[in-house]
């Protein structure tokens, strides 16, 4: 980097190629005289803003450069930065116009110099505060922005930025104790009770659910103090930096829910708080929105109910195939709880005797337990025949071709933010994802290629059967099968040593735990036409049926795409899923699409990997070439970059990416995507489905 500054003819020389006068006719004699009195460090530092928004816009680019010598007065270069990007953000999502208006209002933006410098941003810590959500107990929960801290009980929402505190770090702090004290109502049932109800019975209604909501935060910091000591003195460190206290009016409060468990207490408490000075509201409290609690209690207890109900009468169903289930008569579900009041572990017993739920039976148990403290009996009554719609089981959605074509094909598709290594910086909520359900083909072609790779497959099985009975050596045991040589010669010596001898001296065979989630993401852009498409069919045909024997939990999606507005995702099998004879008509009904979108395709995939309940997760990905799309610029350095980045993002929440790929120049990319031990090139298709095997047997035996 040059050392000294631009001369003004340097710097103008430099302007006229960033901003394309020969085609836009700008004049940047002025304005590169207004750059003259800036340091050299300085002069790159606007010069690199200019170039990236220029790749953006170059109108927005222009307008820039005219206000960032003046903006630089009162702005450092945080805030400058985040009014570049704010600025490119709104060009993404509203214009040219709305992105004018951002560059315009520069003055406004300074007023927010605090927020922005040390706030905490929710683009920047929601993918860290949603990873300390997802491993907490109870229902899985969405984050997202919002316009204060509250949830409707499905969904946690945290302003835009946080900044009551002087420092960035307690900033994130306060945030994830709003977090916390959000996934806490959801936890401990604050919504077990009818609000409406609650507080209908006091004529100022405002006042009492403040109330309300004032003892039920007293009750849930103390659920967080056993549950999460570390947060709780962090949330009271915040309360004593801001000076905020309830007053010695709410100290009798505190006392009596110190020990209390449920909503009951608070209840009972309300008619006294009610009449007693009201407390200031705390950092962490955020809101109590009983409207949207309301609407989104009723759709999601009416459809567990009707679920719940429908999966009971399958059990039902599964044990009556059984020989020794033969018997005709009622059949009649209880659930136990295991452990205290707080526990979200259970029992489900047919006729008295306790059978093993699926997955997502399991989940949707634990969901209406939060919302009622237990299962109610109406709720254990299995479905009759024809009792339900089956329409009502996926709702109301739209079919995803019809929707591609109407002006308003953004509405209930997932958004997602790209990574455009030119501006540095996400492209927020920029590419358009919408899952379809592959078309499914006669079944024959499944049959075809077990019959024809029948020598293969018994040799897959033989594999993955081994993977089963994998057993690991545990030593230093208080017993065992054999004696551990090691630790008897360490014991011995210890002894020796006038120490007493310790009494793990044996060594023990332990099967080795298997609990991994493994979602194959398979490339079906157009480029696979051919061979490579009938390929990847018969490596996903005989890997399901060996993927069977060891009972990891699996789903297979496809990906294609055509720009960043129709990103689709094709659900072959999910994890909930038994491979069934539907799954096997999709596997068969795999068609090449469009192009090779992969950042958005990785992203959603994550998602959906994330919400597997696993200890190792796996994302396998199957494909054909490098990352690429249509028209839009993404083709080359733009989707490589997006594309590594949204596998960072992925690795950082846990995930373990692999890639296998036929395309021979491979190594010219893969590494820098997925680092040098995470990815395999093959030569031969033929290879494809024993490559896929051996790859996933050492991806999962750890």
């Amino acid at each position: 980097m040059q050392t000294t500054p631009f001369s003004v003819a340097e710097f103008i020389a430099i302007l006229e190629d960033l901003l394309e006068v020969e085609f836009t006719f700008h004049k940047v004699e002025e304005l590169a005289q207004a750059y003259e009195r800036f340091s050299a460090t300085e002069q790159h530092y606007f010069l690199g803003w200019i170039r990236r928004i220029a790749t953006t816009n170059v109108e927005v680019a222009w307008r820039f450069a005219h206000r960032a010598p003046k903006a630089w007065a009162h702005m450092d270069e945080r805030l400058l930065d985040a009014w570049a990007v704010h600025a490119m953000d709104a060009y993404d999502r509203k214009g040219l116009r709305a992105a004018f208006k951002v560059i315009d209002e520069v003055d406004q933006f300074a007023r927010l110099s605090h927020a922005e410098a040390v706030g905490a941003v929710f683009g920047e810590i929601a993918g860290v505060l949603l990873t300390f959500v997802r491993g907490l107990s109870g229902r899985p929960l969405k984050l997202t922005e919002g316009d204060a801290s509250y949830t409707d009980s499905e969904t946690l929402f945290l302003p835009p930025v946080i900044a009551e505190m002087v420092t960035a770090e307690d900033n994130f702090a306060l945030a994830k104790a709003q977090v916390a004290l959000l996934w806490a109502q959801t936890r401990f049932g604050t919504f077990r009770h009818d609000l409406d109800e609650l507080i209908a019975k006091f004529s100022d209604q405002e006042r009492a659910l403040r109330c309300f909501h004032a003892l039920e935060t007293i009750r849930l910091e103390c659920c967080l103090a056993r549950e999460l000591p570390g947060l709780y003195r962090e949330m009271l460190r915040l309360r004593e930096t801001l000076g905020q206290s309830r007053g010695s009016a709410w100290l009798p409060f505190e006392e009596r829910l110190v020990h209390a468990i449920g909503i009951e207490d608070t209840i009972q408490l309300l008619p006294k708080a009610y009449v007693t000075e009201m407390p200031p509201r705390l950092c962490y409290e955020g809101e109590l929105r009983v409207a949207a609690i309301r609407e989104t209690l009723a759709k999601r207890q009416a459809r567990e109910k009707m679920l719940l109900r429908i999966k009971l009468r399958e059990l039902i169903d599964k044990a009556q195939e059984q020989p020794d289930e033969g018997c005709a008569g009622e059949k009649h579900f209880e659930v136990r709880t295991i452990g205290d009041n707080e526990s979200l572990e259970m029992e489900l017993l047919l006729d008295g005797q306790p059978i093993v739920p699926p997955d997502d039976m399991r989940q949707m148990m634990t969901s209406i337990v939060l919302d009622f403290g237990g299962i109610p009996p109406d709720y254990l009554f299995p479905a009759g025949d024809g009792e339900y719609d089956p329409r009502l089981l996926v709702g109301s959605l739209k079919d995803p071709d019809e929707v591609w074509q109407g002006v308003y094909h953004e509405d209930g598709a997932f958004l997602y933010p790209e990574w455009d290594h030119q501006r540095q910086h996400y492209r927020k909520n920029w590419a358009v994802v919408r899952e379809k359900t592959v078309t499914p083909a006669p079944i024959g072609f499944v049959e075809e290629t077990l019959a024809h790779h029948a020598g293969l497959l018994k040799h897959l099985r033989r594999a993955f059967e081994a993977m089963r009975d994998d057993n690991r050596l545990l030593k230093r045991q208080e017993d065992g099968d054999n004696i551990d040589i090691d630790a008897l010669v360490e014991a011995l010596t210890d002894v020796r040593a006038g120490h007493e001898m310790t009494d793990r001296l044996f060594t023990r065979m332990q099967r080795t735990e298997r609990n991994m989630a493994t979602l194959f993401m398979v490339d079906m852009s157009g480029s696979t036409r051919g061979w490579i498409n009938t390929a990847e069919r018969e490596a996903l045909v005989l890997l399901c049926d060996v993927l069977e024997i060891l009972g990891d939990a699996y789903a297979i999606y496809g990906f294609s795409g055509l720009t960043r507005k129709r990103c689709e995702i094709f659900r072959i099998k999910a994890f909930d899923e038994v491979y069934s004879t539907q799954v096997k008509e999709r596997i068969a009904g795999i068609q090449p699409q469009e192009y090779t979108r992969m950042g958005a395709a990785i992203r959603h995939l994550s998602q959906r990997l994330l919400e597997a309940e696993a200890k190792t997760r796996l994302l396998i990905t199957l494909s054909d070439g490098k990352p690429d799309d249509y028209f839009d610029g993404y083709r080359g350095p733009y989707g490589l970059e997006d594309t590594r980045k949204a596998l960072q993002e992925a690795m950082r929440a846990g995930i373990h990416p692999f890639c296998i790929t036929i395309d021979r120049e491979a190594h010219e990319y893969l590494p820098h995507l997925y680092g040098a031990a995470h990815y395999i090139v093959i030569d031969n298709v033929k290879q494809l489905p024993l490559k896929i095997a051996d790859i996933y047997r050492r991806l999962t035996v750890r």
